[in-house]
């Protein structure tokens, strides 16, 4: 039951960064989601580098709930980036939309590696767990 409250502060925390980040941002509703492609991204390196460096001993379950489950599943946001492409392509903006799914892909996959590896050099390690030097 405990685990519930961690997840929910962090929950908390998440929701209040992505909602300041979209009212800072254009709306969706004005052409391309910035505000979600921004909000993905950070939340793919965060993320990334969070479960690199939350290695048992040095970062606590219930840290590793609050931020990992609880914040960064709140501040990121599968649901708005696929409402933004039903939205975009019903409005015809097909080119807009599929851009917006290759960079969205792209600049997931890509953070995430990066704040892997930039986590991997804050714990002293140059290449990750199995792979031979």
């Amino acid at each position: 039951m405990k685990e519930l409250v961690y997840v929910g502060i962090g929950g908390i925390m998440g929701t209040l960064c992505r909602y300041g980040i979209q009212l800072w941002m254009p709306s969706a509703n004005e052409g391309f989601p910035w505000a979600v492609l921004l909000i993905n991204a950070i939340g793919s390196l965060f993320l990334g580098w969070f479960f690199t460096i939350a290695v048992p001993g040095k970062i606590t379950p219930q840290l590793r709930l609050a931020m990992g489950t609880g914040f960064t599943g709140a501040f990121t946001t599968f649901s708005t980036f696929t409402l933004d492409m039903v939205r975009l392509s019903e409005g015809g903006m097909w080119g807009t939309a599929i851009s917006y799914l290759v960079v969205s892909l792209l600049a997931g996959l890509l953070l995430c590696a990066l704040g892997i590896k930039a986590g991997q050099r804050m714990l002293g390690k140059s290449k990750p767990d199995g792979v031979a030097p």
